[in-house]
């Protein structure tokens, strides 16, 4: 993998915490343990950001924002690749049918 110089912006942002309490808590009722296996797989897409965050397509003709899915589950983390910092910021983690104004508003 190659290594670009960004990094993820530093802790997770109040919203993004319930965002992955509100998806484990009901994976979890629907099979124990999915919530962790959920969790777990989001988390392996925040590590992959830093490896390459323009793999996916811009989803915002003003901003730098995309989003990676998770393997096995219909979310999206949705980030924004700050420049000329090389942050990156997690603005959501939300399923995949939810319209895209939820991570808009998180942006303003």
């Amino acid at each position: 993998m190659r290594n670009t110089g960004c990094e993820v912006a530093g802790g997770l942002r109040p919203e993004i915490r319930r965002d992955l309490a509100e998806a484990s808590t009901w994976y979890e009722q629907q099979r124990s343990g999915l919530g962790s296996e959920f969790v777990t797989a989001v988390l392996e897409v925040f590590e992959s950001l830093t490896d390459n965050p323009h793999l996916n397509a811009r989803r915002s003709r003003r901003r730098h924002v995309r989003w990676r899915l998770p393997q096995r589950f219909p979310y999206r983390v949705v980030y924004e690749v700050r420049q000329p910092e090389q942050l990156v910021l997690v603005v959501a983690v939300l399923h995949s049918a939810r319209h895209d104004r939820h991570w808009q508003r998180r942006l303003d």
